[in-house]
């Protein structure tokens, strides 16, 4: 799924991530094969076919737009073996509801009880699923077990009815802005050419709060930054919010009048994937770099890089102009996510849009374990520029707490 996905296509980001976990020949591949009703995951008698966490998007009822992440076998051995679990260990910090599948005939084992801990420490909602319940009878029962047999289907749709209600529903989740304007409102949003989107699209965070705006019933004017003040001045009604690209914040900033509530996109991405209030405090640690200081600039897609890419040449330039520091910049993107955060001065991470909830908040919970300040490109950039309390504006309560 790509970061340029069509507006009618759910990102990765979106969607709800189940993880199968156990040891090698519980059955985790043929369970999930019969859970998804698809051969997604090779099956076999030979330990150890799966390799590599695997991941599917799909749709499946009751649940909707699903990420289903088969994993290798925790208890696999061997140098090879050890990164295959450490891959397991990862996949933790991104799902939603961990699926620990067990062999009802060997029971639980050592490892099956150390993933249980992990899943307790990690808060990840999880259920024990006793596979071959068409052989052995005597299954232990609780709120957090379910009994099946992958091979005849037995057990599917309860398994999948009680994964659902441990899921948010649509009307606890965060809005990105349709919760914070009225209908009939009008909303400017104002998106420059992105030279990383490919020609004709726009990037992810400008799709999703189209269409955020049009089910809260408001109205979306699209224009670029050169014709902002063109469009203000040709609209009879007074807009109620101007979004902007972090990248263009000085010139919207400038053009849009006092009157008029100002953010950015990539704002309103960090409250909507739960690290507005984390970020917002993290970025007072640009005030404090000094000279060597390491920072880590952490991107949560991949995509090919361009001269003048927001995260590897800009930021960089303009901290190191905002500072006056001589400052060491690393990079991260994708799924890759150092586990050392000690030595770095700040982390600047974007609006995560290509991750879930639970993967961002878990790379912040990171940082501030290793009190480590984590804050966001948008906020960062709007800090430097002096904009940074009128872009906070539109949430109240954060505002009186800025300082």
């Amino acid at each position: 799924m790509s970061q340029t996905a069509g507006l009618n296509a759910v990102p990765s980001g979106e969607r709800v991530h189940i993880g199968f976990f156990g040891m090698r020949n519980a059955g985790k591949s043929s369970l999930v094969n019969a859970f998804t009703g698809q051969q997604l995951a090779i099956v076999s008698d030979k330990k150890g076919t799966t390799t590599d966490p695997v991941y599917k998007a799909m749709e499946l009822l009751p649940m909707g737009p699903v990420m289903i992440v088969d994993t290798p076998g925790f208890d696999d051995e061997g140098e090879l073996g050890e990164l295959r679990v450490k891959k397991t260990k990862q996949v933790l910090n991104k799902v939603d509801v961990a699926i620990l599948v067990v062999d009802a005939a060997k029971g639980l084992s050592d490892c099956d009880r150390q993933l249980v801990e992990m899943f307790l420490k990690k808060e990840v909602p999880y259920l024990i699923v006793y596979n071959k319940s068409d052989i052995v009878q005597d299954i232990p029962t609780n709120d957090n077990t379910v009994s099946v047999s992958a091979l005849k289907g037995i057990g599917m749709r309860e398994l999948k009815e009680r994964v659902s209600t441990m899921l948010k529903t649509e009307d606890t989740k965060l809005k990105i802005v349709g919760d914070i304007i009225e209908p009939s409102d009008f909303v400017v949003l104002v998106v420059p050419i992105d030279s990383a989107a490919p020609k004709g699209r726009l990037i992810l965070p400008q799709q999703q709060t189209i269409r955020d705006i049009l089910e809260a019933g408001a109205t979306s004017i699209v224009c670029r930054e050169s014709e902002l003040s063109e469009t203000l001045a040709g609209i009879s009604k007074k807009p109620s919010l101007v979004i902007t690209d972090s990248q263009a914040f000085e010139k919207v900033s400038a053009d849009t009048p006092e009157d008029i509530k100002l953010t950015s996109f990539s704002i309103l991405m960090a409250r909507y994937k739960g690290f507005l209030e984390t970020a917002v405090e993290g970025v007072h640690a640009i005030d404090k770099l000094k000279d060597g200081d390491k920072i880590l600039i952490s991107e949560g897609c991949t995509h090919h890089r361009q001269c003048d890419d927001i995260g590897t040449v800009k930021i960089p330039r303009w901290l190191k102009k905002y500072t006056g520091k001589e400052l060491i910049i690393e990079t991260s993107s994708g799924r890759d996510f150092p586990e050392n955060l000690k030595d770095y001065a700040l982390i600047i991470h974007c609006g995560g849009c290509m991750l879930n909830e639970r993967e961002v908040r878990y790379r912040m919970k990171c940082a501030v374990d290793s009190k480590v300040p984590f804050t966001n490109y948008g906020i960062t950039i709007a800090y430097m520029q002096g904009i940074l309390k009128r872009s906070l504006e539109i949430f109240p309560k954060l505002l009186k707490d800025f300082k």
